[in-house]
């Protein structure tokens, strides 16, 4: 049996982010279409006594490594007791899903590491809204407050920029000053796109509801949204779930990677990736 396994964390990527109401008890409803970058967190587990927590990696500073962090609570709602490295490539407080993904990783290399453990029931939602759909990280459509995930298959591949600008926002904030949140959701049926270009113009009709928010809680995001949007080729700029990471797409890698060195400042995380 395995005493160690690696398991990748990629950043989650809102294409949309629909709010579309409010439950009674205070959990906000949301039709997002979400997808998953070539890179992101790196972890590795290994079987232990003691639960412990070790957090390198360049976006290190200010997690916490303590049995607040999302993998640890991960490892206990498994029940294990793992010694994990989380390596942090991914800022935080970003709007990509970092401390989700994480989490999720953890789900998915508890299982791995030891057969016959399973998941828990709710996939993770326990953890997080956004866990469940980090658990399957690939294209999906989430509804409901996170536990409404289905596959979406026959998206293009798609280039991409993400930035963030070094900015924290608190998504209780943002979800606190939205202007509404009976927003219309996605159409049942989501259309086939036949091609880059194609998902984008469709994309463009689509919304992130949060973005306003997040607009006016820290301006440079605006800022970051229109310097992407001014990148040759850009087909599109928006913001990923509350932010302040926000992503521009291209039709190809090096649209992308252009974009990525012509949007290189002090501050700013940027990085070119491919999503799918």
């Amino acid at each position: 049996m395995a005493t160690v396994h690696v398991e990748l964390a990629p950043a989650k990527i809102n294409l949309t982010l629909h709010v579309t109401g409010q439950r009674a008890d205070g959990y906000h409803l949301l039709d997002s279409l979400v997808v998953f970058a070539d890179m992101g967190d790196r972890l590795t587990l290994r079987r232990a006594e003691v639960p412990a927590l070790t957090v390198t990696g360049p976006m290190a500073a200010g997690v916490p490594s303590g049995p607040e962090n999302l993998v640890l609570r991960a490892a206990r709602a498994m029940g294990v007791a793992l010694d994990i490295t989380l390596e942090k490539h991914l800022p935080s407080a970003a709007g990509i899903g970092g401390g989700s993904s994480d989490a999720a990783a953890v789900l998915r290399g508890a299982v791995a590491l030891l057969p016959g453990l399973e998941l828990p029931g709710d996939q993770g939602l326990s953890l997080g809204a956004d866990v469940p759909v980090c658990l399957m990280a690939r294209a999906a459509r989430m509804r409901g407050i996170g536990e409404d995930v289905t596959v979406v298959n026959g998206l293009p591949v798609l280039h991409a920029v993400l930035v963030n600008p070094g900015v924290a926002v608190s998504t209780a904030v943002i979800f606190r000053t939205l202007a509404r949140k009976d927003n219309a959701p996605m159409p049942d049926v989501l259309p086939h796109w036949r091609d880059v270009a194609d998902l984008a113009a469709w994309l463009a009709g689509q919304r992130n509801d949060m973005q306003g928010a997040a607009v006016a809680a820290a301006p440079v995001v605006g800022e970051v949204i229109a310097a992407i949007g001014a990148t040759a080729g850009c087909l599109l700029a928006r913001m990923s779930g509350s932010g302040a990471t926000c992503f521009g797409l291209y039709a190809d890698a090096e649209s992308a990677a252009a974009a990525a060195a012509a949007l290189a400042r002090p501050g700013w995380w940027v990085q070119a990736v491919r999503l799918s």
